[in-house]
């Protein structure tokens, strides 16, 4: 665990010691973020929609037939 607690200590004095950046956030940067978020989105729906016979089977606890497909 010392290494973890290192590196959470390290991380905390480097967002606490940051000077400033003067960096600059393009209008499209937003969008970006959107389409990521979009794109996880939409993508874990599809998992979803894949394999949603297979979650109903697991949370009520049976196996499904190999002669019913």
């Amino acid at each position: 665990m010392k290494p973890l607690k290192l590196i959470t200590v390290l991380a905390f004095f480097m967002l606490v010691l940051v000077k400033n950046a003067y960096s600059y956030l393009d209008p499209g940067t937003g969008s970006y973020l959107i389409q990521i978020l979009a794109a996880a989105l939409f993508g874990s729906l599809f998992v979803i929609k894949i394999f949603w016979t297979k979650i109903k089977l697991f949370f009520k606890g049976t196996k499904k037939d190999e002669d019913s497909k």
